[in-house]
């Protein structure tokens, strides 16, 4: 738990309320949270969901990891501290979306249990989709077009989840997409049935 360490502070309410929002948006907000190794197809996936979405109207954001890193998290590094606080922090910025009546979807390793659990409980029920990208190392270092793993077996670069970092599986997560079985158009597919089903979209 974060200490809060600001005093003399007011919650104030909005009063337009997550449902007007979403009734003016015309679908229910949810964070959509792609979680898998680095080369998996987190951000690919995010974004051709995204675009789906958008075809259909949806208000929608996209939260990808790198981007991230280079404002809001651009002060944290990769030890396991750093990544708590980086995937503490994207959880908040998620339940703001939410609060706006947006389908947020986040691409990060977010190789922690603990830590997806801990986004998860920001938000109602139905509101945190845990979608695995299950990808073996050998195809997600084969798709490495930046070298990352390449230079992590190397020792270049230290606490690289999969190689000198772990990566814990999601024991129940609400999708498993195998990206090395299935095309991205199946992927999508798969990921804007599970939201209609579950009555997000229509």
């Amino acid at each position: 738990m974060t200490d809060i360490k600001s005093k003399n502070i007011t919650w104030h309410e909005s009063n337009i309320t997550k449902e007007d929002r979403e009734r003016l948006n015309g679908h229910k907000a949810v964070v959509l949270w792609f979680t898998g190794l680095s080369g998996s197809g987190k951000s690919t996936l995010a974004h051709a969901v995204e675009q789906a979405l958008y075809d259909k109207g949806c208000r929608t954001i996209v939260l990808d990891g790198d981007n991230i890193r280079h404002g809001l998290n651009k002060n944290l590094g990769f030890s396991p501290e750093d990544r708590e606080e980086n995937i503490r922090r994207i959880g908040e910025v998620a339940r703001l979306f939410t609060q706006a009546g947006v389908i947020a979807l986040t691409a990060f390793i977010s190789p922690y249990r603990a830590d997806r659990d801990n986004a998860r409980e920001l938000l109602n029920d139905g509101e945190f989709v845990e979608v695995y990208l299950k990808c073996a190392i050998d195809v997600c270092e084969s798709r490495d077009v930046k070298g990352l793993y390449k230079k992590a077996r190397a020792g270049e670069i230290k606490e690289f989840t999969g190689i000198s970092a772990p990566y814990e599986e999601p024991l129940n997560p609400e999708l498993v997409i195998d990206t090395a079985a299935e095309t991205l158009e199946e992927s999508t597919r798969k990921v804007l049935a599970y939201l209609q089903s579950r009555e997000i979209i229509v």
